[in-house]
Formats: structure tokens, C-alpha cells, sequence
């Protein structure tokens, strides 16, 4: 019961920062799964039946606050599905112990990659202007539909950010775009797991309970992506990730270090210590730049 109530705020906040910034509930949650020893296809299979609920409720608390294009999800979402199953039955057919550290490799490059993408914009404000066409959203659809099957998250880190860096949609209309189409990404990877891994590999229990976190979540986090700085939610996240799997990674044998050793514990400790200065760094920026702002001064501009 205690493992199902983590889990439940494990949904929770996972769902607060994704409704909140377009990524990281399939990623934080795969990564809290990998880090208590669940196999990558098992926790993966968990995430994205959760999944089906919570981008259910996402989308429809997006679509009543204004926050979804839908040209860009009718285009997004088919092929996001189309890739997930596909990523599904490939991720099914990896050997547990074999494929645990490379999913936690790929999910430490993708909270990189979310850290990079915000930490680079300084004292800048993004500017978005212009229409996406569908010969870039198909193709990115299948891939971050994969990445997010095999990695047990990816749709958001991939699809929100080539969104962001496009310049052709607004912050708000990517967030809740993105949070729309993934109920199809959830239900492609879903059919993916149950086809390769068959009801009996799946644990229903724990998709359940980071369904009622992420339920719970998904109405406060699409208010939020009105006023939360995503600068923060977004350093917050990919450190959150690159930490986790940082463990993970460094018990698996790779580079020589026992599990539980003094070693390990303090990398990760470092790492967790300039995680916690990056988000403070990142709340000053936004601070710096709203007394900016409301001094009159003029804020420079560029993509995320």
C-alpha cells in the first residue's frame, strides 16, 4: 500500500510539471519505476496505461482553457501513435537486465537535453510567430511516439521542445497541444505492451495509481502553464531526470563501481547539489527579467 501512495504522488507531480511545461510525466515516472528495480518494458507498460487517463483529462482541461491548436494535433497525434506501438513491441522484446541501463542512458540524454534547451536562454524571452507544416510534425510524431515507448518517456521532451525551437507556436498552445495529442501516443503504446507483453506482464496496480496522481494533477497543471515560469519547471525536470538515472547508470556496472558504494553516493550527491543551484539560478533569471520588464527596459528575444 505505501509502494501504490509513492506512486499515486510520484503521478502526481509528474503530471504537474508535464501539464505544466508539455514534458516529463513519462519520463519522471519511468525514471522512479527504473530506480526501484522494475524492469524497462514493465515500467514503461505501467506508465502508459496511466497514461490514457491522465492526457484524457490533460487535453480536455488544455482545450477549456484555450491552450490547444488543433491543426497541430490532428497532424501530431496518428503518427505518435503509429510510433509507440512500434516502440512498444521493440522495448517488449529487450532483456530486462540488458536494456535497463541503455533505457536509463536515453532518459539521462533527454533530461540533458531538457536542461540545455532552457538554461541557454540567459536573459531571454522566446518569441513564436507562424504556422508549423505537416512535413515537420508527421515525421517528428513517429519519432517522439518511439522514444517515448522505448525510453518510457520521450513524447514531450522531443515533441514539446522541437515545437518550442520551431518559433511557430506560441508556449502555451505547444503545452497543451502536445499534452492533446499524446492520449493517442498513450493508447498506441498501451495496445504495443499488451500485445507483446500479454495482460500478465503488465502491473495494472501501479498504472493506477499514478492514473489518480495524474488525474488529480491534470486540472491544476493546465492552469499553471498560465503562470508558472517554464524556465524553472523545465531546470527542474531535466535535473530531476539526469540525477535519478545518473544512479542508475553508475550501479550498472559500465564504469566499474559497485551498487550502494561511497563512490556512487557522492557523484550523486554533487549532481544533486548543482541540480538545486541550477533552479535557483533559473529563479533569479525569471526574476531579473520581470524587473526588467516592469521597469520599461527592454528584454531580448529567442527561441527555445
Amino acid at each position: 500500500m505505501r509502494n501504490l501512495i509513492l506512486l499515486g504522488f510520484v503521478g502526481l507531480l509528474a503530471q504537474l510539471i508535464d501539464g505544466s511545461l508539455g514534458m516529463a510525466y513519462g519520463v519522471t515516472s519511468s525514471t522512479m519505476l527504473l530506480a526501484v528495480g522494475i524492469a524497462p518494458a514493465a515500467a514503461s507498460a505501467a506508465v502508459h496505461f496511466s497514461e490514457v487517463g491522465t492526457t484524457l483529462v490533460s487535453g480536455a482541461a488544455h482545450w477549456k482553457l484555450g491552450n490547444v491548436d488543433w491543426r497541430t494535433v490532428g497532424i501530431l497525434a496518428f503518427p505518435g501513435g503509429v510510433g509507440a506501438y512500434f516502440g512498444a513491441v521493440f522495448l517488449s522484446n529487450l532483456d530486462g537486465d540488458v536494456a535497463k541501463p541503455w533505457v536509463a542512458l536515453l532518459l539521462a540524454s533527454l533530461g540533458g537535453y531538457v536542461l540545455w534547451r532552457f538554461l541557454r536562454l540567459g536573459g531571454r524571452r522566446p518569441q513564436f510567430a507562424g504556422r508549423l507544416s505537416a512535413y515537420f510534425l508527421a515525421p517528428l510524431g513517429v519519432v517522439a511516439g518511439v522514444m517515448d515507448a522505448i525510453g518510457g518517456g520521450g513524447w514531450g521532451p522531443v515533441g514539446t521542445t522541437s515545437l518550442l525551437s520551431s518559433g511557430r507556436l506560441e508556449p502555451r498552445k505547444v503545452v497543451g497541444s502536445v499534452d492533446t495529442a499524446e492520449f493517442v501516443v498513450a493508447v498506441g503504446g498501451s495496445i504495443g505492451f499488451l500485445t507483446a507483453l500479454g495482460s500478465e506482464g503488465i502491473n495494472f496496480g501501479w498504472a493506477a495509481a499514478l492514473l489518480v496522481g495524474g488525474v488529480i494533477a491534470a486540472p491544476i497543471a493546465a492552469w499553471l502553464v498560465k503562470h508558472l515560469a517554464p524556465r524553472v519547471l523545465g531546470v527542474a525536470a531535466g535535473g530531476l531526470i539526469i540525477v535519478t538515472n545518473a544512479k542508475t547508470l553508475l550501479e550498472s556496472g559500465w564504469i566499474g563501481l559497485a551498487p550502494n558504494s561511497s563512490t556512487v553516493f557522492l557523484i550523486v550527491s554533487l549532481l544533486a547539489v548543482a541540480w538545486v543551484s541550477l533552479i535557483g539560478a533559473a529563479v533569479q533569471a525569471e526574476r531579473a527579467i520581470r524587473r526588467r520588464e516592469q521597469a520599461g527596459q527592454q528584454v531580448d528575444v529567442a527561441p527555445v
